[in-house]
Protein backbone atom coordinates (compact mmCIF):
# COMPACT_ATOMS: atom_id res chain seq x y z
CA UNK A 1 0.00 0.00 0.00
CA UNK A 2 2.77 2.39 0.94
CA UNK A 3 2.17 6.17 2.05
CA UNK A 4 -1.12 6.64 3.24
CA UNK A 5 -3.17 9.41 4.87
CA UNK A 6 -3.28 9.62 8.67
CA UNK A 7 -4.39 12.91 9.47
CA UNK A 8 -4.37 16.68 9.39
CA UNK A 9 -0.81 18.36 10.00
CA UNK A 10 -3.31 20.94 12.41
CA UNK A 11 -4.79 17.82 14.02
CA UNK A 12 -1.13 17.40 15.14
CA UNK A 13 0.06 19.73 18.42
CA UNK A 14 3.08 21.39 17.73
CA UNK A 15 5.89 19.88 19.84
CA UNK A 16 3.13 17.14 20.73
CA UNK A 17 1.94 13.44 19.56
CA UNK A 18 -1.09 12.45 18.33
CA UNK A 19 -2.23 8.99 18.34
CA UNK A 20 -3.32 7.47 15.06
CA UNK A 21 -4.87 3.88 14.96
CA UNK A 22 -3.93 2.03 11.68
CA UNK A 23 -5.12 -1.59 11.20
CA UNK A 24 -2.51 -2.85 11.44
CA UNK A 25 -0.40 -0.61 14.07
CA UNK A 26 -0.99 2.61 16.09
CA UNK A 27 0.86 5.46 15.27
CA UNK A 28 1.92 8.16 17.18
CA UNK A 29 2.46 11.17 14.53
CA UNK A 30 4.75 13.82 16.24
CA UNK A 31 5.68 17.36 15.11
CA UNK A 32 8.44 18.93 16.93
CA UNK A 33 11.08 21.82 16.38
CA UNK A 34 8.96 21.97 12.58
CA UNK A 35 10.15 18.25 11.78
CA UNK A 36 6.79 15.88 11.44
CA UNK A 37 7.34 12.43 12.66
CA UNK A 38 5.83 8.60 13.04
CA UNK A 39 6.48 6.41 15.62
CA UNK A 40 5.24 3.08 16.67
CA UNK A 41 2.83 4.54 19.40
CA UNK A 42 3.88 1.81 22.39
CA UNK A 43 6.66 2.05 24.78
CA UNK A 44 9.05 -1.18 24.08
CA UNK A 45 9.71 -1.34 28.07
CA UNK A 46 6.39 -1.04 29.65
CA UNK A 47 3.73 -1.12 26.74
CA UNK A 48 1.73 1.95 27.18
CA UNK A 49 1.26 4.95 24.25
CA UNK A 50 4.06 7.18 23.80
CA UNK A 51 1.70 9.52 22.30
CA UNK A 52 1.25 10.52 26.10
CA UNK A 53 4.47 11.33 26.82
CA UNK A 54 6.44 15.04 26.36
CA UNK A 55 8.16 15.92 23.33
CA UNK A 56 11.56 17.07 23.30
CA UNK A 57 15.38 17.56 22.48
CA UNK A 58 17.63 15.53 24.55
CA UNK A 59 21.04 15.61 24.03
CA UNK A 60 20.49 17.35 20.39
CA UNK A 61 18.06 14.83 19.32
CA UNK A 62 14.07 14.95 18.95
CA UNK A 63 12.76 12.57 21.41
CA UNK A 64 9.34 11.93 22.79
CA UNK A 65 8.84 10.36 26.58
CA UNK A 66 7.27 7.44 27.92
CA UNK A 67 5.09 8.87 31.02
CA UNK A 68 5.66 5.73 32.51
CA UNK A 69 8.71 4.98 33.69
CA UNK A 70 11.10 8.02 31.66
CA UNK A 71 12.55 6.40 28.91
CA UNK A 72 13.03 8.56 25.81
CA UNK A 73 13.17 7.23 22.18
CA UNK A 74 15.01 9.28 19.44
CA UNK A 75 12.03 10.21 16.77
CA UNK A 76 14.65 9.99 13.99
CA UNK A 77 15.59 6.21 14.74
CA UNK A 78 13.22 4.73 17.33
CA UNK A 79 15.97 4.03 19.50
CA UNK A 80 15.99 4.35 23.31
CA UNK A 81 18.42 6.91 24.88
CA UNK A 82 17.80 6.04 28.16
CA UNK A 83 16.86 3.39 30.82
CA UNK A 84 14.41 1.30 31.33
CA UNK A 85 14.01 1.08 28.01
CA UNK A 86 16.60 -0.94 26.10
CA UNK A 87 14.62 -2.02 22.75
CA UNK A 88 13.78 0.13 19.92
CA UNK A 89 10.69 0.65 18.59
CA UNK A 90 9.71 1.08 14.74
CA UNK A 91 9.81 4.42 13.12
CA UNK A 92 8.04 5.14 9.36
CA UNK A 93 8.68 7.14 6.45
CA UNK A 94 6.04 10.84 6.88
CA UNK A 95 5.64 12.79 3.87
CA UNK A 96 3.68 16.11 4.35
CA UNK A 97 1.35 17.00 1.28
CA UNK A 98 -0.35 20.29 1.92
CA UNK A 99 -2.68 19.36 5.08
CA UNK A 100 -2.19 15.93 4.88
CA UNK A 101 0.22 13.86 7.09
CA UNK A 102 1.16 10.19 5.76
CA UNK A 103 3.00 7.49 6.40
CA UNK A 104 4.10 4.42 5.41
CA UNK A 105 3.95 1.74 7.68
CA UNK A 106 4.87 -1.18 5.61
CA UNK A 107 8.58 0.16 5.14
CA UNK A 108 10.52 -2.24 7.60
CA UNK A 109 10.56 -0.27 10.46
CA UNK A 110 14.06 1.28 10.38
CA UNK A 111 15.19 4.67 9.31
CA UNK A 112 18.81 5.33 8.30
CA UNK A 113 19.81 8.75 9.53
CA UNK A 114 20.20 11.41 6.91
CA UNK A 115 22.60 13.35 6.65
CA UNK A 116 21.79 17.10 8.38
CA UNK A 117 19.33 15.54 11.01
Amino acid sequence: MGFERVCALSEVPEDGALRVELADVDVAVVRFQGGVYAIQDVCSHAEVPLSEGDVEELDGAPTIECWLHGSCFDLRTGEPTNLPATEPVDVYPVRVEGEDVLVDTESDGRLPLASGN
